[in-house]
Formats: structure tokens, sequence, C-alpha cells
């Protein structure tokens, strides 16, 4: 059976799908998007995502096509018409299609944005067989643009981030500026862990406000986990206990390796283990 995705208020056979050649996301990496996992058919943190969707627009002066009521409904019917228990729903909005391309934005008023959702199906999403055996990360230079508090799909430099880290016979990447200072990895905010403290990148224009980061630091916090906000290095990422990352898609996972430094036993340690437990439990809890 094909899939149905959503661009523009049509509901169509992927392969049917269409957006123009002048549409704004396409031309100029003029878009935010979202990615909200599901489990059990349900959705994980959609008011965080929605909430994330709407700052990511107001801050490049975009107007989303569509209330967050119909964004819930049309993410719900797109779980419905492609039967998804366990996977993830893409979301892009654009600046829209004004008809040629023009570095001005186009007015509001005239030009709607333009709105893309699809599924992806991932069977068993919550139990990656990685999180069993840790990630291993490098580290790259961080030469994205400054504003990664944003959510657009300037992806090219994170997507070469990752290509780096397979050919390096790793995972993924971490982001790091001068004196090796960590910022996050490539598609998650990242985390060390020392002496049972968890520390973690303090949130600023630097680096992505996630969601799971949101909800992971409250659960840790109410479970009477020490948690300090501020920059480390990738040296004292590698003298750590433990590291892990969080995102959409891998929740809570584990990172047992930082440029070939192996942090502890070399496994999963108990901290990471314990926080991927209490999000998936109480994640699910909440899903909608």
């Amino acid at each position: 059976m094909s899939r149905i995705v959503y661009v523009n208020g049509d509901w169509v056979p992927e392969e049917e799908a269409k957006i123009s050649v002048f549409d704004r996301g396409f031309l100029m990496a003029d878009a935010v998007y979202e990615v909200t996992s599901v489990l059990d058919g349900k959705l994980i943190d959609f008011a965080g995502h929605a909430a994330r969707l709407k700052r990511s627009m107001a801050e490049l002066d975009m107007e989303s096509p569509v209330t967050e009521e119909e964004l819930l409904a049309i993410h719900r019917e797109l779980l419905a018409r492609n039967g998804i228990g366990d996977g993830l729903v893409y979301l892009q909005v654009t600046r829209g299609n004004p008809g040629d391309r023009d570095f001005a934005f186009p007015d509001p008023a005239a030009v709607k944005g333009g709105i893309v959702l699809f599924t992806q199906s991932k069977p068993g999403l919550a139990d990656n067989p990685v999180a069993k055996v840790g990630m291993k990360v490098i580290s790259i230079p961080d030469i994205r643009w400054g504003r990664r508090d944003i959510k657009t799909v300037q992806l090219l430099y994170p997507s070469m981030g990752k290509m780096m880290a397979k050919k390096a016979g790793a995972d993924d990447a971490w982001f790091t500026e001068e004196g090796g200072v960590v910022t996050e990895g490539t598609s998650n905010n990242a985390y060390i862990v020392k002496g049972g403290k968890i520390i973690t990148r303090q949130l600023s224009e630097d680096i992505l406000h996630g969601i799971t980061r949101a909800a992971v630091l409250r659960f840790a916090r109410e479970a009477q986990m020490v948690v300090e906000e501020r920059p480390f290095t990738i040296a004292e990422a590698q003298a750590a206990d433990e590291a892990f990352v969080t995102s959409a898609s891998a929740f809570v996972m584990p990172v047992v390796e930082i440029d070939s430094a192996v942090l502890g036993s070399g496994k999963p340690g108990p901290v990471a283990a314990r926080l991927r437990e209490i999000y998936l439990e109480e994640s699910r809890k909440a899903a909608v």
C-alpha cells in the first residue's frame, strides 16, 4: 500500500505528491520543521513540538498555514491513514510559493505558507538495540549559522557531520567550538555524567531547545538527580563516567566512546539507562 502524505491541504499517495519549484523551502531553505515520535499509535510530546514550531516560525516572521488544533487533527489522520503503530511524523512549514525566486520575503497576506507532513514506520522504535551497547561519537568544528535554536531545514552540515562519523567508524558527531567546547550533536542534545551529576549545555541561541531535553531534565530532577546546565569540553567528556544524547527519535541514547576514548567500562552507564526507562514510561502515559 502506498504511503499517504499531506501536502498543502491535500491527502495524496507519496508518488503523486508535488510542490512548486518556487516554494521558498526548496529554493532558500526558508522553512522550519518538527519530528514527533509515535509509540503504540500515539504522539509523544506533541504539545512541546507544536510550541517549538510556533516559536521557530515567530523568530523568522513566518505565519502558520494551520492552527494547532488543525495540526493535531492532521497528525492523527495521517497516523490512521498509514496504520502507524511505532514511528515518526515529519512536519515542514515553508514561507510558501511567491511565484518566482526572490531574496525578499513575500507578503504573508498574499502568499500562504506551505505545509507538508509524512510518516515513517519504525516498528520497535523504543527497543533500539543501540541503547544496549551505546554509541560512538567523534568531534567536529561547529561551523553552522548562529541561530541554532531555530529548527530550520538547513541541515547540510549536520548531514556532512553524520557522514564524517560514518567514515571514521563512529555513529554520530558532536559539534565543538573554540577550546573543544561542545555545543550539541548533529541531531541531538549532548550530556555527560560525572560523580552522579548530569551536565549539559544551557539553553541559548547556540543549541536547539530540545523537546526531549526538556522532558528528560524534568524527569531527572523529579527523580532527585543533580543537573548542572553549563558548557563542557571534549576532554571533560572523555574523562566522564557516562555520556548520552537525547532526541525525539532516539529518546535517551548512551554514548560509550568519544574521539576513540572509551568512557568508563565501555558500556552504557546506569544514569542514562534509568533516564531512558523513565522517559519512555512517562512519555507513553502522556502520549496523545
